[in-house]
């Protein structure tokens, strides 16, 4: 079902980890809640396997789903022809997915790189003698990967009957511990001991002074090119099997990286070098049609950048927590949020907008209140959501945190921090009070969000 992009909707923003249940059993009961008040965008975070800090942007592949999000697992039914057929429509990214993980699992849980050479480097009797040994496990292991497509499977289909759009999450890069490093090395700029020669990350910004160390291995382009992007390929294709609006994160990385030594303890010392990601978005393009992406333009973007986005129509985000500055051409200004924009209160990076808004300092909060027109008696996230929903942005996604009035407890990450994150989850009571739902519907009649059911 393709997704318009020039239908005003309204979404909602919240990871499946923060359902109730942490798991896709809550589907059902929040698509009613999203139903019931007019939401028909629900947007998630990457669904991949986390390590061991919980972040959905650093997982072990870039295919698999994370086992954590499935409720009661049923038992393996190996002989079923379903299973054998998905396994077999599956099976260039699952194979390698399962050995990854049961060879992890009996190396007591240490990184690819750090196993033995003939598992390592991939000896064909190496792994043939592991399949031997392990066939139970590998199943499932696959099993699980199954479940959880078909669980997926049931909710999109019963957010489609709602007129309900799924928004997914793709990060730019890969974790150096994944199986899409392990099973092809030659994808990325590695030593001979499969350690990267440099990783990916951003300069000092916003949100950190010494910038951003990901740690992640940078890409060779060059091979890429030479195969014609089939991972980038089988990578979109798959996101919109589970997806339909697929958002990039750090766009920009599209068009020049930031490469930083991999003996760089710090993001601070880099250097940005091009890419050529206007002959991979040209590839998708040729071969899967029309491109539901979102790019994640945030930040300082250079007309190169901006350039690329436009070439092939790819929306991109605003973020009203950065609106606030002195700079009337600030892309996050109510006043410059064009059509094709999703614009946000905030995102699962920024603090709730009610603890962003306690943090500022008096003045500053006088600012923000003068800007949206409010008096002092005046909800600040309340206005903030009004503000949002009635730009002339054709996407308009809302955290939950901020839906229900919540603060900085409710935060679901702090970038440059490992402690803490990716953790936060509502209670069905505090989706209950009387009035809450009939409240954002009538935001979204109101701010012509709502479509027809």
């Amino acid at each position: 079902m393709p997704y318009d992009f020039n239908q005003r909707r309204a979404g909602v923003l919240l990871h499946p980890t923060s359902l109730p249940s942490g798991t896709l059993y809550d589907g059902a009961l929040w698509l009613d809640f999203l139903e019931a008040s007019g939401l028909s965008v629900w947007q998630v975070l990457p669904l991949g396997v986390p390590q061991d800090d919980l972040s959905p942007y650093q997982c072990l592949s870039a295919f698999a789903v994370n086992p954590a999000l499935l409720h009661r697992p049923e038992p393996l039914e190996a002989g079923s022809g379903p299973f054998q057929a998905w396994c077999h429509e599956q099976a260039w990214w699952l194979e390698d997915y399962a050995l990854f993980r049961c060879i992890k699992a009996r190396e007591g849980g240490r990184a690819w790189f750090q196993w033995p050479g003939e598992l390592k480097w991939r000896h064909a009797d190496a792994l043939q003698q592991v399949a031997r040994e392990e066939a139970g496990t590998l199943a499932a292991l696959k099993w699980e990967q199954y479940q959880l497509w078909r669980q997926w499977q049931r909710i999109r289909d019963e957010a489609h009957r709602r007129n309900i759009r799924l928004f997914g999450d793709m990060p730019l890069f890969v974790a150096h511990d994944s199986a899409d490093v392990w099973a092809c090395p030659k994808r990325f700029l590695l030593d001979e001991e499969g350690q990267p020669t440099w990783v990916a990350g951003v300069p000092p910004d916003y949100f950190s002074e010494t910038g951003q160390r990901w740690g992640n291995p940078h890409y060779d382009w060059d091979y890429h090119q030479r195969e014609g992007f089939c991972w980038w390929l089988d990578r979109m294709r798959h996101h919109f099997e589970w997806f339909d609006l697929v958002r990039i994160d750090h766009f920009r990385g599209l068009q020049a990286v930031w490469m930083i030594d991999a003996g760089a303890e710090t993001a601070e010392e880099g250097h940005w070098q091009e890419v050529p990601g206007d002959a991979l978005l040209a590839r998708l393009r040729d071969e899967l049609g029309s491109l539901p992406l979102v790019a994640e333009d945030l930040g300082t973007i250079t007309p190169e950048v901006r350039a690329l986005k436009e070439k092939y129509g790819l929306p991109g985000m605003a973020i009203l927590q950065f609106a606030f500055d002195h700079f009337e051409d600030n892309p996050n200004k109510p006043h410059n949020i064009g059509p094709r924009t999703v614009v946000y209160t905030g995102t699962h990076d920024n603090d709730t907008t009610r603890g962003w808004f306690d943090a500022l300092p008096p003045a500053m909060q006088a600012h923000v209140r003068a800007m949206l027109g409010i008096g002092e008696e005046e909800d600040v996230v309340e206005a903030m959501i009004r503000t949002a929903f009635h730009t002339q942005a054709n996407l308009a996604v809302i955290p939950l945190q901020d839906f229900l009035g919540l603060g900085s407890e409710a935060r679901m990450n702090v970038p440059g921090t490992v402690e803490g994150n990716w953790r936060w989850r509502f209670r069905w009571e505090q989706l209950a009070p009387p009035g809450l739902t009939e409240h954002i519907r009538d935001l979204v009649v109101d701010s012509n969000r709502a479509v027809p059911s």
